[in-house]
């Protein structure tokens, strides 16, 4: 799993964003900007032995992923409802559920939803929302 940004200098700093999760980061140069995207990835997910992987494209043009979806999900997860404002509980209560659990459990990493459930999933934090799914250009 991925997630594109976009790369740009912007005076003396280099800008990375990732739109899906409305955060940037910026470096003194290109290299460093993009070292510092993966590094972001991986603060978020604040996983152990997780590693983000940076491909880049062009025009500025860049993916962030990892072989690992459960952690990829998760940190999608985490970060729309924190965006959202949305509590666990009022998660889980917009999916329909009692227990915060059955939101947490997808946002912790400990289930992969199927794409069925990761759009429901999603609306649930992001009902004005759609979400793109799309093959990769990089290799």
């Amino acid at each position: 799993m991925r997630f594109s940004g976009k790369i740009y200098q912007d005076g003396d700093f280099w800008l990375a964003e990732i739109p899906v999760l409305d955060v940037m980061t910026q470096g003194y140069s290109r290299k460093e900007a993009i070292e510092m995207v993966a590094d972001l990835v991986e603060t978020m997910a604040n996983a152990e032995d997780f590693q983000a992987d940076v491909f880049l494209g062009t025009d500025g043009a860049f993916e962030v992923g990892s072989t690992n979806p459960k952690v990829m999900t998760a940190v999608l997860l985490q970060r729309k409802r924190e965006l959202s404002g949305f509590s666990l509980s009022q998660a889980a209560a917009r999916l329909g559920a009692s227990s915060r659990n059955a939101y947490a459990r997808y946002e912790q990493g400990k289930s992969v939803p199927s794409v069925v459930k990761l759009n429901e999933l999603l609306h649930a934090v992001s009902p004005d929302s759609d979400f793109v799914i799309s093959d990769s250009v990089f290799t």
